[in-house]
């Protein structure tokens, strides 16, 4: 599913060059639960930004799902991220003025589907989350919890064969966190290959194998 050689990424920052990646390698095979740690300023957000073709790296190889990822210009990685990456993030960024089922729709709606299908999609989606009688409330009617799961049913609705969450119970309390890690587990039974950034070691023990990143590199 993702294949990293050597992959270098630096910042410029007036004069001065800060390395932030420095020579990854990294797997992570179809199928796959895995959580990347550590600390912050590690590197392991640029790596995330890297794999969600959210930013471009220096040199190196990066496979996509079979895909030669390299200096992609943004409608190409606009179409990539459209068609094989869903997104969950700590900060549920949930649209507050549309409702749980139009947050969830959206994503098919910038893939031009149609308003009856997409509708249809999304409510099944929020079925599959234990949501469906809320899809006509809006973010602020719920719970974090709740919120999140919309979050999770909008990365799902594209069927998308790899899924980034980052931090995905930072914002919720222990008990809000086991639900949502439930969840994630369940959907990665069914056929979904799932990346966890993440500081915590309870999620991150719940995964099929931890990746932590140090100074750039994968230890």
């Amino acid at each position: 599913m993702i294949k990293i050689e050597r992959l270098y990424k630096s910042y410029q920052n007036g004069n001065n060059t800060r390395l932030v990646l420095n020579g990854i390698d990294f797997r992570l095979e179809k199928g796959e639960l895995v959580a990347l740690m550590g600390q912050s300023g590690a590197g392991k957000s640029t790596l995330l930004h890297i794999i969600g073709l959210l930013d471009n790296y220096d040199r190196g190889n990066y496979y996509l799902n079979g895909i030669h990822i390299k200096n992609l210009s943004s409608k190409q990685a606009h179409l990539y991220r459209s068609q094989l990456i869903g997104f969950v993030f700590q900060r549920f960024y949930l649209i507050p003025f549309k409702t749980a089922l139009e947050n969830v729709a959206l994503p098919l709606y910038y893939q031009g589907i149609e308003k009856q299908e997409r509708d249809k999609r999304a409510l099944t989606m929020l079925e599959k989350v234990g949501l469906a009688t809320h899809a006509y409330q809006k973010p602020y009617a719920l719970s974090g919890g709740q919120q999140q799961r919309v979050a999770i049913a909008r990365a799902l609705v594209t069927a998308p064969p790899l899924i980034l969450a980052d931090e995905p119970t930072g914002a919720l309390d222990s008990n809000t966190s086991h639900e949502i890690m439930a969840l994630l587990k369940e959907m990665n039974r069914e056929g979904n290959t799932i990346l966890i950034v993440t500081h915590s070691s309870q999620v991150a023990r719940q995964c099929h194998s931890i990746q932590e990143i140090v100074d750039g590199q994968i230890v």
